[in-house]
């Protein structure tokens, strides 16, 4: 272990589940991950190691496992004592190793540690950058801030939805769905993660068709409402869907950043001049086994680094697996700082209407969000505009303090929603 580096280093946090005890588990992932092998190498010497070799900085042991979280061939034809070793282990690498390289810092901090075979659990659980390390990435060209001057919409959440059916809409029925949600004076609008450019509804004519309903609108709300067209894809079909939205006077983009990728992200945001919608669908396979991926702490600053200005973090009661107080924390690590890099706006979504919102403001205590409802607002009883009333009248009562009962009787959108949704 190197103890007094004269280096920058950034650091990364680790649940470690281990056939060996955590102190050799932590030096193999040390040693891995930076200069060192299976095996002592004539090329590492001591003047290598203390420029290039990994840190331990420290081990905090947990109880151990009776059985591995994860098979492992390595662990079965090997000897050891029954018990698995478990510990949170914090590891220092250099700056030197990587530099300014988003894939090479994956590949770090998240690259072949994953196949060690004496580990049978680990999760990058978190990581930390020196500001002056991080100023050189992407980081977000919007934020926050940015988002909300362009949608016009201040000191509150955004009301958005995801336009539904998800799939199957032509051009001319998504206009006429973006136009009776704007008319409803809605702040922001999505494509659901599953459009893109089918044949029946070819990107370049959704654009054509919903940008004329936008700027319709924006004439009369004083605001362009808000709507992040999905331009996933090649690299290339990204850098020119996203110059088609801007030369329509759109004002955000979305994507699939699983699959896109942290360099596909990277490179559409050094170019954008729109914020960037981050859709994380499939983050369930990354997360969804408590010993293995990524806790959302680490998740999303690797974005924030990419350039996305917005990340979806679930919903409370939603339909997804996820529980509350993870989707809270999720929302608060968005927002929390994070070497100099702007915030994340968090997004909840999912299984979303009226009446998650005093819960979400008195667990998050912020505004800086999106609330997005497909059925929430497109389902109303009465109404896309009942919707998109019930959901400020929702944010209303919870800004106020008041019970969401107590605020229907004077807001009949709101008790409707209370009405329908609540057996939900």
């Amino acid at each position: 272990m190197l103890h007094s580096p004269r280096r920058a280093e950034f650091t990364a946090r680790y649940l470690v589940e281990s056939s060996v005890p955590a102190e050799q588990a932590a030096e193999v992932i040390a040693g891995e991950q930076s200069s060192g092998t299976f095996l002592s190498l004539p090329g590492e010497t001591d003047a290598l190691k203390e420029r290039s070799r990994a840190r331990v900085v420290r081990i905090d042991a947990l109880p151990p496992a009776a059985a591995p979280s994860l098979p492992s061939a390595f662990v079965a034809r090997r000897p050891h004592d029954g018990v698995f070793h478990r510990a949170e282990v914090e590891i220092a690498f250099p700056v030197a190793n990587v530099g300014h390289n988003l894939s090479s810092l994956l590949a770090t901090v998240a690259g072949n540690l994953f196949e060690l075979g004496e580990l049978t659990g680990l999760r990058l659980l978190d990581l930390d950058l020196p500001p002056d390390y991080a100023a050189g990435f992407a980081g977000p060209g919007f934020g926050i801030e940015g988002t909300r001057r362009l949608a016009g919409v201040f000191e509150q959440p955004l009301i958005g939805t995801i336009l539904k059916p998800s799939i199957g809409l032509t051009p001319a029925e998504t206009a006429k769905l973006v136009d009776s949600l704007c008319a409803a004076g809605i702040d922001f609008i999505k494509d659901d993660e599953l459009i893109a450019d089918p044949p029946y509804a070819p990107f370049e004519q959704r654009l054509a068709a919903v940008m004329p309903v936008l700027r319709s609108h924006a004439d009369r709300l004083g605001r362009m409402p808000m709507y992040a067209i999905n331009i996933s894809g090649s690299i290339d079909e990204m850098l020119r869907r996203h110059d088609a939205v801007l030369a329509a006077g759109g004002t955000c983009v979305m994507v699939s950043v699983n699959w896109v990728g942290f360099a596909g992200v990277e490179h559409l945001r050094r170019h954008a001049r729109l914020p960037i919608h981050g859709h994380r669908n499939g983050w369930g396979a990354f997360t969804r086994h408590p010993g293995l991926g990524f806790a959302f702490e680490a998740y999303q600053k690797l974005w924030r680094l990419a350039g996305v200005d917005h990340l979806h973090v679930n919903g409370l009661r939603s339909k997804f697996w996820e529980p509350d107080e993870s989707v809270i924390a999720s929302a608060r690590a968005c927002l929390a700082p994070f070497a100099g890099v702007p915030a994340l706006m968090p997004v909840f979504s999912s299984g979303q209407w009226a009446g998650q919102a005093p819960d979400l403001y008195a667990q998050l205590g912020s505004v800086d969000l999106m609330h997005l409802a497909g059925g929430g607002i497109i389902g109303h009883p009465d109404g896309i505009a009942a919707g998109v009333a019930s959901m400020r009248e929702g944010w209303q009562a919870a800004v106020a303090g008041a019970s969401l009962d107590a605020y229907a009787q004077d807001h009949p959108a709101l008790g409707r929603a209370l009405a329908h949704f609540g057996s939900f």
